[in-house]
């Protein structure tokens, strides 16, 4: 796969009746204030159109090539038809416009290995909308890991979101509680951060990052009185981690690991499920989180929100987390190269 860090980024179109568009449009409009690495969005030109009058926005938008999107960025929002039609007005999902965003997703993938993009940044996506359409995966983090799959090997996907303030990582991811519980081993808590310290070092250019590891259970199980996985589980991950040169600490109370004189010890705290590690981070940077995405042979990153139907064109949707993801993509990929 090429790899060029001076190509645009690749934005997917998101579920085109959120706010993937106004937060798009926000972006380009603010390319020259932020000084913005040039992205080109996967869509249709005439559904961006259509929300960029929805929004009042004065915009211009350039149908293009891949390889002419960073020519067009200075002037105009460069768009790369997929061959889809995204026919969904604001706040208004409907399944006929899933091929829409599955198919920008696709060409995302395809054009970044193929080296005509060096990342690709997903506009969020209603998985429900989704779902209702024949989709299969949990999330986008699967269906990507499947786009990258090699010679029918599919890499292990990890979930990160990251800030400036604090970055996180959940060993397991979109299932139910029960499920983690039931998923989660010392097997796969090793081989999650082992790629989040390889790519802390090779994407963010951390040379030996400190990586926090959080218990499963009230007090870290209080020494197997409130459970017996630290014992079990988590710490023969340690081992096997400490054996491999790894900086890793714990497990560590859940409770305690987030305030911000604890934040300061390490470079990325893994988490056992889910909500344990998103809500120290929404909570502390709902509005710049990035979802970055660990373990694929490309760069993606993400906003950390949703589609937020209820103001998708009214022109309230904040852009700073498509920002950041814009931002991050192109540092990653700038690490990556060099």
């Amino acid at each position: 796969m090429a790899n060029d860090a001076t190509k645009p980024l690749a934005l997917t179109l998101g579920e085109p009746a959120g706010i993937g568009p106004d937060i798009t449009i926000a972006a380009w409009l603010r390319r020259r204030e932020l000084n913005l690495p040039a992205f080109y969005l996967l869509g249709d030109e005439a559904s961006i159109a259509s929300r960029a009058k929805a929004l009042g926005a004065d915009i211009r938008i350039a149908s293009v090539t891949a390889g002419e999107a960073e020519a067009a960025f200075t002037d105009a929002l460069p768009v790369v038809a997929t061959g889809e039609r995204a026919t969904a007005g604001p706040g208004t999902p409907d399944t006929s416009s899933a091929p829409a965003a599955l198919a920008s997703i696709r060409q995302a993938v395809a054009d970044v290995r193929a080296g005509r993009a060096s990342a690709v940044v997903t506009n969020p996506i209603a998985k429900s909308v989704l779902y209702r359409a024949g989709f299969r995966h949990p999330g986008h983090t699967e269906f990507l890991a499947e786009l990258a799959a090699d010679g029918g090997r599919v890499p292990q996907p990890v979930m990160m979101l990251w800030s400036p303030r604090l970055a996180v990582v959940p060993v397991t991811i979109h299932v139910s509680l029960r499920d983690a519980l039931a998923q989660l081993s010392s097997e796969l808590i090793v081989s999650t951060a082992r790629i989040v310290a390889g790519e802390l070092k090779s994407r963010f250019g951390i040379a030996r990052p400190r990586i926090a590891i959080s218990g499963l259970n009230p007090h870290a199980g209080e020494d197997g009185s409130l459970g017996h996985e630290e014992q079990t589980v988590i710490a023969p991950a340690l081992k096997a981690l400490r054996s491999d040169g790894i900086d890793v600490r714990g497990p560590l109370p859940a409770d305690t690991m987030f305030h911000e004189a604890a934040r300061s010890t390490y470079d990325c705290a893994v988490c056992m499920y889910h909500d344990q590690a998103l809500i120290p981070i929404k909570t502390v940077a709902f509005d710049d989180a990035v979802n970055v995405t660990l373990g694929l042979p490309f760069i993606r990153t993400s906003p950390d929100h949703g589609t937020a139907f209820d103001i998708a064109g009214t022109a309230k949707a904040n852009p700073a987390s498509l920002i950041a993801a814009l931002k991050l993509a192109s540092r990653m990929a700038a690490a990556k190269s060099e």
